[in-house]
């Protein structure tokens, strides 16, 4: 079993940037790829950037594509996210999803194809 645990959310003003951290634990050598999502209120959750095993590969939805990057520490077992020039509509509930299996490139799009799910962290972003 494999537990991801987020941190690094809070209220920033529109332009300011945070730094979103995911902490693996467990079997952690079980996992593979390791993607973000988001949540806001009454919407679906959404795919935001995601990252493989070896970090050779990156994906980011369009929305966020030149103003977050993603990376990964195997050695500490951390995937981080940094927003820059956040706006009012990233607000949401941010999530680390983790898959059991290695997968193609269009499998870290969906929510759908991850095992593991940290319990999210508030980032709200103030106009």
């Amino acid at each position: 079993q494999v537990q991801l645990a987020e941190s690094g959310g809070g209220l920033v003003q529109a332009g300011g940037s945070l730094r979103l951290s995911c902490a693996v634990a467990g079997r952690t050598a079980s996992y593979f790829g390791v993607g973000w999502f988001r949540q806001a209120p009454e919407k679906e959750r959404e795919f935001v950037a995601g990252i493989t095993w070896s970090a050779r590969n990156t994906y980011f939805a369009e929305s966020v594509r030149g103003r977050f990057t993603i990376s990964r520490d195997n050695t500490k077992n951390t995937v981080n996210l940094q927003m820059n020039t956040l706006k009012p509509e990233d607000t949401a509930v941010y999530y680390c999803a983790a898959m059991d299996r290695s997968s193609m490139s269009e499998a870290y799009y969906s929510s759908r194809n991850y095992d593991y799910w940290g319990q999210g962290t508030q980032v709200t972003v103030s106009a």
